[in-house]
């Protein structure tokens, strides 16, 4: 799997969308800092970011009005292209529908979508409400924009997040659900809403809904990348019915960015290794956690930005963890303050901060395996596996250029692979 480092591109708390110069700037400026990966907001508070027949049929509604007479999608995947970056759109608000404007103009039009609490009310959460994430008329329209942007632009992958799948624990009371239920298991769905038989019923039916949308989105093209960016595990099962092991044991998704949002150092490294523990060494190289940076409020408690050396020290933890890459929420505060952060970044050599040592694998370790076998210090399989054999010609080659014999490629042992002819 190649290695992701990559960020989020919002059309809130942030102007890269609004123009064309301003997308051109902003995909400059990461190829300079190191990114490969942007993942540009499709789908927010019920309107899409491309112009979509999807829409016009269904809602009367081509694109959000802030981008009438553009693509904003299009613009990203032209300059990106130009840099050498991988676009992969980003499917933000998933099955909900609005953020406290009771259901917005979808449910206006449609309001046998809504998903509905156990007192049948439109179902809200932390303020967003939510379509019916088990009414197939639901599904088979979000599937529709999915497959509209994978056969309709370059890309390298659709993204699902904490949105996609997804639903409130507090949902499935609606009239069909509830019937199905019974139909299914022969009792009516309990009043407790965190009833363990309940929430995986109707957790499956999620995981059922993705492995349908990853087929579909394969069927159109194979290597295009199946991305979610999911609510941390065990959390999201429990409040929003995603079962992301069962996703990743069924390898239903090719690459995932649980969302770590902690504000300390502390914190993250807590929550990171507790997540490591639903990977297998294999699965491992799937796994590019969402690090939050920015979270614009001023004045208010909620307001966060990350200062350069906790960045610097949440980067070396993952690659001393054995991840080889993250990606950032959002781009804006690599952009304020004079570029100010990016420009540590770029200091840092951000691309070539890496840490890879015996038991990994992945694309990353082939390229070592290619990289000493050019230089004359392997004669192994190109097999991605870091055994015995790799450390034994990353040790070899170290001693040959003055480099600490450990036998682990880090940035030094990686830049003289890469970059030197001495051998």
């Amino acid at each position: 799997m190649k290695t992701i480092r990559g960020v989020w591109l919002t059309n809130v708390g942030s102007e890269v969308l609004n123009s064309r110069q301003n997308i051109i700037n902003a995909l400059n400026l990461l190829a300079d800092t190191g990114f490969n990966t942007v993942f540009p907001v499709v789908w927010n508070k019920g309107f899409t970011q491309y112009p979509s027949q999807v829409m016009l049929q269904t809602f009367n509604q081509e694109i959000d009005p802030a981008f009438a007479g553009r693509d904003p999608l299009a613009e990203v995947i032209e300059a990106a292209k130009n840099v050498g970056i991988d676009v992969i759109p980003w499917f933000e608000y998933g099955f909900a529908c609005s953020y406290q404007k009771n259901g917005g103009h979808i449910i206006a039009s449609k309001p046998h979508w809504a998903a509905k609490d156990i007192n049948n009310q439109l179902l809200n959460k932390n303020g967003f409400e939510w379509m019916n994430a088990f009414e197939p008329e639901v599904q088979n329209f979000i599937l529709s924009l999915v497959l509209e942007v994978a056969r309709n632009y370059d890309v390298a992958g659709v993204q699902g997040d904490d949105r996609l799948p997804a639903l409130p624990c507090e949902g499935g009371y609606d009239e069909k659900t509830r019937a199905r239920y019974y139909s299914e298991q022969g009792v009516k769905p309990p009043q407790n809403i965190k009833d363990a038989k309940w929430l995986q019923w109707r957790a499956a039916l999620l995981t059922n809904f993705l492995g349908n949308l990853s087929r579909e989105v394969k069927a159109i093209k194979n290597d295009l990348l199946v991305s979610i960016s999911s609510h941390p595990y065990p959390f999201g099962y429990h409040e929003y019915l995603q079962d992301s092991p069962t996703w990743i044991r069924q390898k239903i998704v090719d690459v995932i960015h649980p969302q770590l949002y902690r504000r300390t150092l502390k914190d993250y490294q807590a929550l990171v290794e507790t997540t490591l523990k639903q990977f297998s060494p294999d699965d491992l190289t799937r796994l590019f956690p969402g690090v939050l940076i920015r979270l614009n409020a001023p004045g208010k408690p909620q307001d966060f930005h990350i200062s350069p050396e906790q960045l610097w020290q949440t980067i070396l933890i993952n690659r001393r963890l054995g991840i080889r890459g993250e990606v950032f929420f959002f781009f804006e505060e690599l952009n304020v303050n004079a570029q100010s952060l990016a420009q540590f970044l770029q200091a840092k050599n951000y691309a070539e901060q890496i840490f890879i040592s015996a038991g990994m694998r992945g694309d990353d370790v082939q390229e070592i395996q290619r990289l000493l076998q050019n230089r004359g210090f392997y004669r192994g399989k190109l097999n991605g596996n870091f055994g015995f054999r790799t450390k034994a010609a990353v040790t070899a080659f170290q001693k040959a250029n003055g480099l600490k014999n450990d036998g682990i490629v880090g940035p030094l042992t990686y830049r003289q692979l890469k970059f030197s002819g001495i051998t």
